[in-house]
Formats: structure tokens, C-alpha cells, sequence
């Protein structure tokens, strides 16, 4: 005879089967206070109302096991995995090796088409085939180029302007004109 299981499994209401007695219990536990709460014997043929199961027909019963996963979709079947070991197994042909080589290339295209500094990216827009557009100035983009930039280090220059340097004077006595209470 093997022993029982040293955690038995519990109920929805607690119950266990006591590994020395075999006898259904509700174990002792620790209350939030720090005491004991005493095990509890459960008489023989008792069930409480939390494991009492919902009562199914024979044929509810039939018609639940037969039933499809929820989500499945009537008529659809999964595709077959042995098709991925099957072409690795099999040597590629002329053209899909070509293929294969011109995705990688577009792969690696993308990649490096990926700038490393954003703030390039601010001061000149380029077009999908690398080319420098025209820059377009609008109300949005002037209030974002105003905007202190601490981050790049660099020197107030006319190509390269660091307005946290060099901010404009004509605006600044503006914004505090319209700031002052008359």
C-alpha cells in the first residue's frame, strides 16, 4: 500500500483527507492573529453546499463532453506541422535560394536605413530614397526648434542653432511683456 500524499488535495470548501486517519477533514490552520484554528472531522456521507456539483441530465452531460473548445471555429482545422520539417529537409531550388538571399538584403537594407541620431532626423527630412527634402517650416516645427536643447552639448551656431545657449531676445522680452499684470 503506498502512503497518502503529504499536501492532499482540498475541496472547494477545504475538506482534505487526513494522511494518518484517512479520515475527511478540514485542516488546521493560522488565523491573521497568529492562533491556531483546531482540525475539523467531517462526518461520513456529508457534503457541503459549496461542493455540491450542479445537477446535468444524461443528455446535458453527453452534450457537454461532445462540445467544441470555446473560440473554435466550425469547419477550420490547424495546419499540419509535419510541412515545416518537410521543407527543411528538403535541398532549396535555384530561385528560392535567390529569393531567400534578396530578403535578407532588403532585411539588412532596413536596417541601415535606421538613423542613429534622431536629432538629425529634426533638422532635415529625407525621403524614401535618401534624398534631402526641402524643409518645410510650420508653426508646430518653429515652437519645437525653440525649445531648449541641453542634450546635445553643442555650440550656437548659425547652421547648428542651440537655443539653450543663445535664446532669441526679441521673443523673450515678447513672452515677458504679455506676462506682466497691469
Amino acid at each position: 500500500m503506498s502512503l497518502p500524499p503529504i499536501n492532499p488535495d482540498k475541496t472547494a470548501s477545504g475538506i482534505a483527507l487526513d494522511p494518518q486517519t484517512l479520515e475527511r477533514v478540514i485542516p488546521e490552520s493560522r488565523r491573521p492573529d497568529g492562533t491556531v484554528r483546531k482540525q475539523i472531522k467531517i462526518r461520513p456521507g456529508f457534503t457541503p453546499q459549496e461542493d455540491v456539483r450542479r445537477f446535468r441530465g444524461t443528455k446535458q452531460a453527453q452534450q457537454d463532453a461532445n462540445a467544441l473548445p470555446k473560440g473554435h471555429i466550425i469547419g477550420w482545422t490547424p495546419p499540419p506541422s509535419s510541412q515545416a520539417s518537410s521543407s527543411a529537409a528538403k535541398p532549396m531550388s535555384k530561385s528560392a535560394k535567390k529569393n531567400a538571399k534578396r530578403r535578407e538584403n532588403k532585411k539588412e537594407d532596413k536596417k541601415e536605413s535606421v538613423a542613429d541620431d534622431w536629432e538629425d532626423d529634426d533638422d532635415e527630412p529625407t525621403t524614401a530614397a535618401g534624398v534631402t527634402a526641402a524643409p518645410q517650416s510650420s508653426a508646430a516645427e518653429t515652437e519645437r526648434k525653440k525649445v531648449p536643447r541641453s542634450s546635445t552639448g553643442s555650440a550656437h551656431t548659425a547652421e547648428s542653432p542651440n537655443w539653450a545657449e543663445a535664446p532669441d531676445d526679441g521673443a523673450l522680452a515678447s513672452e515677458l511683456e504679455k506676462l506682466q499684470v497691469k
